[in-house]
């Protein structure tokens, strides 16, 4: 199994485009630090790429690695498809970029899909550019593609719903997920949970049976967005585990075998800097940040 980490960064990227605070600050002065919206590129085949979310940045993470470039011919792209975690503007909005392809496939769990057709209206403003072939992410492990080696299946980790798709009714776990992705010739397994709201039984055994775990580093802290001033809200009342402290994730990442590195920061998390003294004590667990255009193969 062959992945590329096209991005990093929470909603928002880094820097964000209206925000001077210290680590958009420091990545305008210091450009290596700067970190696209967290995404994945996944190969299932050859010659045929999925993307994990469709960022904003889209564009510009495709032309970062010649992986998902074009060819041979004018219009012949490896990109097949795109499986979303849930149905945040961050993780989707770049599904609008892809409306100069032919076709693609899009893989969501049921109230995602109908956030982005009811709410969004994705699939009727994109039907007079392209064709869209939905198909539902499961709990259930399923071949990413037919013939393939590579198998899927969604953990869910929470039933937060995006501020755009709030309307009363029943509350559904599978809002966000974390995927499963196991390679059947090899049988090792990548786990990606870019938002942790809860580290559930579920998510507990997947993460032991994994070989790499590539989890939610929005906030350092708790405290972090009310002391940063963005927020009235913890990070855990905001759907994210945070790293450090008594109800951190650090700890839980630190007993398990799998190399484990985290994503999705947030612009006010101190990891943003590569010189924060955080990367020494998560290095210390044997813990690391991400890289934009890591390539990670297992």
């Amino acid at each position: 199994m062959l992945l590329q980490v096209l991005g990093t960064a929470a909603g928002g990227g880094l820097p964000q485009w209206n925000c001077a605070c210290p680590g958009c600050a420091g990545a305008r002065a210091h450009p290596e630090r700067r970190r696209r919206h967290a995404s994945l590129a996944l190969r299932a085949g050859e010659g045929c790429w999925y993307v994990v979310n469709a960022t904003p940045d889209l564009g510009e993470q495709i032309e970062a690695g010649h992986e998902l470039w074009p060819g041979p011919g004018p219009r012949d792209t490896p990109l097949a498809g795109v499986v979303l975690t849930d149905a945040e503007l961050d993780h989707t909005l770049g599904i609008a970029r892809l409306r100069e392809a032919d076709g693609f496939e899009i893989l969501a769990t049921p109230p995602v899909r109908t956030a982005l057709l009811d709410h969004l209206r994705l699939g009727d403003t994109l039907a007079p550019y392209t064709r869209i072939e939905w198909r539902e992410l499961s709990t259930k492990p399923q071949p990413l593609t037919a013939g393939g080696t590579i198998e899927i299946d969604a953990v869910p980790v929470s039933a937060k719903r995006p501020r755009y798709a709030t309307e009363t009714g029943p509350d559904d776990p599978t809002w966000v997920v974390a995927l499963r992705l196991r390679d059947t010739t090899t049988g090792r397994t990548l786990l990606y949970a870019p938002a942790l709201a809860a580290w559930t039984e579920e998510f507990q055994y997947a993460a032991e049976a994994a070989d790499c775990v590539i989890v939610d580093g929005t906030f350092w802290d708790d405290d972090e967005p009310v002391r940063s001033g963005f927020s009235t809200r913890s990070a855990t009342a905001m759907g994210h585990l945070p790293i450090d402290g008594p109800g951190g994730t650090a700890h839980r990442l630190a007993a398990l075998r799998a190399r484990c590195l985290y994503t999705h920061l947030n612009n006010t998390n101190p990891l943003a800097d590569p010189h924060a003294p955080q990367h020494a004590l998560l290095a210390a667990r044997g813990l690391h940040v991400a890289a934009d255009r890591m390539v990670i193969e297992l």
